[in-house]
């Protein structure tokens, strides 16, 4: 059964961080191309950060750039996204997706494969 399953959410002070993992299993991630998404209450999902499995080839929204960084571990077949400085407007519920030959497209619509998400709130 293909799947992907995301952890490491929970609730953070602004200013802190959390690690967040995706879990792929029944497909290798050279298979995908993985993305994060996340998305608040009453507002459209948003493309986070995406990496390519084909060359390892990253990118970020302008909102997380400098703060959050991806990377993958095929030994694992996890990727992982650190977030760091985390802001008030950072607190969505965040959602891995797969994306079929390795790519990372720009739209949400062309991912094959989505987790259920886990939810991360930035809050004093």
């Amino acid at each position: 059964q293909l799947q992907l399953v995301e952890s490491g959410g929970g609730l953070v002070q602004p200013g802190g961080s959390l690690r967040l993992s995706c879990a792929a299993s029944g497909f290798t991630l050279d298979d995908l191309g993985i993305g994060w998404f996340r998305q608040a209450p009453g507002k459209e999902r948003e493309g986070v950060s995406c990496i390519r499995s084909s060359d390892g080839r990253t990118t970020y929204a302008d909102s997380v750039k400098g703060r959050f960084t991806i990377s993958s571990d095929k030994a694992k077949n996890t990727v992982s996204l650190e977030m760091n400085s985390l802001k008030p407007e950072d607190t969505a519920v965040y959602y891995c997706a797969g994306a079929s030959y390795g790519r990372c497209p720009a739209w949400s619509s062309e991912y094959d494969y989505w987790g259920r998400g886990t939810q991360v709130t930035v809050s004093s």
